[in-house]
């Protein structure tokens, strides 16, 4: 797979051009959600080289990253002129990055692209390290490719646009990203002060947290082994995330990893020794600022049954974990019982109150 280029940038539109200048194009795509057409298009629609580009917007959130707005995408391509010499510039969270790598990955066998991601999550997460996908049946991320971008730039500009909540969904990801590199970027996350943003300080911080990511997807780019790194607290949060969706309550990701970290940390403590003091301060972190998923003992089951259709299971009904013994300690290819995962839940809500 290869290296995609991340530029942590300080004057986007030299970086954007810079960025297409290394893909030689015939046209040029820029896929959009409603928000990011509305709140972020302005802001590079009117440089002089995409003048001519062409616009393809699609709903928000989600519920909206599935088969349906795939095919639409494709059918957008296509009917306003895309050649397999074509470029598309992702603009938006997640979702956007996701869907729009997917299609670009599978349009004409595969058309360049660059990554624009306007959420934190997306910044620090969903646009880095090549990562593709649509949700399925009712699962997320079912249906995907490996497939980076040629370039990812991050503004933490288009950041000022954001509502407090999905920043602190992005923030999840960064702390996950402190847990696994080591104790001075962990404390240094579980100190910021999130209720009044220093978005100077945020970006050094971002920049540290894309380095994390991108140094153990050059180590492992298709998920053999040391980059299973990057599910830690993804095996409880997916199952979280699908829980929600299915009683119409639906979280945003960050939110579920968190409480799925509070999970798999209380795990990594009992199976390999994660600290406690630790433990107890990163739950602190997350109490105080993400609240609480409410379920009881009776969706334990059906809780369960999501985690036994996560993609890292190697064995049909043996649950897969990533833990850590100590920050920075990554113990891949770890397993569950039934009633290890039903234990956890109980912590959680206990722990959580």
């Amino acid at each position: 797979m290869s290296k995609q280029e991340v530029m942590i940038c300080h004057q986007l539109e030299d970086n954007l051009r810079h960025a297409i200048e290394k893909c030689p194009h015939d046209k040029i795509f820029i896929l959009t959600d409603e928000h990011t057409r509305t709140f972020c298009l302005p802001l590079i629609e009117k440089m002089p080289f995409l003048r001519n580009a062409e616009q393809i917007c699609i709903g928000v959130e989600d519920l909206h990253k599935n088969l349906e707005t795939l095919a639409y995408v494709w059918t957008e391509l296509s009917s306003k002129g895309g050649t397999r010499h074509s470029l598309m510039i992702n603009l938006g969270g997640g979702m956007v990055t996701d869907l729009g790598g997917f299609a670009a990955a599978t349009f004409k066998r595969g058309i360049q692209m660059i990554n624009i991601p306007t959420t934190l999550l997306a910044m620090v997460d969903a646009s880095v390290g090549g990562k593709t996908g649509i949700n399925f049946n009712g699962l997320k991320n079912e249906i995907g490719s490996f497939a980076p971008a040629d370039s990812v730039i991050i503004d933490c500009e288009f950041l000022k646009t954001l509502d407090h909540k999905n920043l602190l969904s992005g923030y999840a990801e960064m702390l996950k990203h402190g847990l696994i590199s080591n104790t001075r970027h962990w404390s240094e996350l579980i100190t910021f002060n999130m209720e009044n943003i220093n978005f100077k300080h945020l970006q050094k911080l971002v920049g540290e947290s894309v380095e994390v990511k991108e140094n153990i997807v050059e180590q492992d780019p298709f998920e053999k082994g040391i980059r299973k790194a990057l599910n830690f607290g993804h095996t409880i949060g997916h199952a979280f995330e699908s829980f929600s969706l299915e009683i119409e309550k639906p979280v945003l990701h960050g939110y579920a990893v968190a409480w799925g970290m509070v999970c798999e940390l209380y795990y990594s403590h009992q199976k390999t020794g994660f600290p406690k003091d630790k433990l107890y301060q990163t739950i602190q972190f997350i109490k105080n600022n993400y609240g609480k998923l409410e379920f009881t003992c009776k969706d334990y089951d059906r809780l369960y049954e999501f985690m036994k259709h996560d993609k890292k299971n190697v064995a049909s009904g043996i649950v897969n974990f990533t833990l850590l013994g100590e920050i920075g300690d990554i113990r891949i290819n770890q397993t569950a019982s039934r009633e290890d995962i039903f234990d956890m839940l109980d912590f959680y809500s206990e722990t959580m109150g």
